[in-house]
């Protein structure tokens, strides 16, 4: 059989505001590239407006 890939290229296209970033970060961190600890840090962060204006984490 072929090589097992380490990683894939995904391109995401949307109009302005129809949740890109909020799908892409869902589908990351289901897949297991963000863990539970750092999707904790960012929610206490946007909690705290540490990330700025209209961020917000990515569940």
């Amino acid at each position: 059989m072929g090589k097992e890939k380490t990683h894939i290229n995904i391109v995401v296209i949307g109009h302005v505001d129809s949740g890109k970033s909020t799908t892409t970060g869902h589908l990351i961190y289901k897949c297991g590239g963000i863990d539970k600890r750092t999707i904790e840090k960012f929610e206490k962060e946007a909690a705290e407006g540490l990330l700025g204006p209209g961020s917000r984490p990515q569940p």
